[in-house]
Parts: structure tokens; C-alpha cells; sequence
């Protein structure tokens, strides 16, 4: 059975991979991003919020997002690469 898989902790693309019919969204996880916490990642399946139990069906869109970047700090935009900083008015930095 055939999905379509967009990995955005890695490259971002989106693939056709093949899995096993009566593969369910938890047993994808564990296969694809076997060093992480589903906890720390927004996982949804064509384009909406998902269960650990949902059984993938042939054609579904499944993208699996961190919501924690490690290393990511305030300071980082400061060190010597000399990033551009983007200030928008909320009180917030953005590194570019």
C-alpha cells in the first residue's frame, strides 16, 4: 500500500513510501523517527490532528513536524556567523 510521507524533521520532502496494509499511525512513527517522542512532534494525517490508532489507508498524506528544536536558543543569531535578525513588533526574535 502506497502513502504519501513528509518528514519535516529531515529534508522536508514528501515521498511515496510503501507500507503494510493495517499499519497504524504509531507503528509509522516508530518505523520513521525511531529516536523520538511522539509527544514532541505534531503528527497529522491529510492535513488533520490524528490518533495513535488510526489505520493508515492507501492515499493518505502524513507529515510528522517537531515542536521542539534542540540547540535552537536566543542567542544563537549572535554568534559569529552574524546572522540577520528580524524583529517583528511582538516582542520576539527571529534569526534569518
Amino acid at each position: 500500500m502506497q502513502i504519501t510521507y513528509i518528514n519535516n524533521d529531515g529534508s522536508g520532502f514528501a515521498d511515496k513510501i510503501e507500507i503494510v496494509e493495517g499499519t497504524t499511525i504509531e507503528q509509522l512513527f516508530s518505523q520513521r523517527v525511531s529516536y523520538g517522542k511522539p509527544q514532541d512532534y505534531l503528527i497529522r494525517v491529510n492535513r488533520q490532528p490524528t490518533t495513535a490508532d488510526y489505520v493508515l489507508q492507501p492515499g493518505d498524506r502524513v507529515s510528522i513536524t517537531p515542536t521542539k528544536i534542540e540547540g535552537a536558543s536566543p542567542d544563537a543569531c549572535f554568534s559569529d556567523r552574524k546572522g540577520i535578525v528580524w524583529e517583528p513588533g511582538n516582542g520576539s526574535t527571529v534569526c534569518i
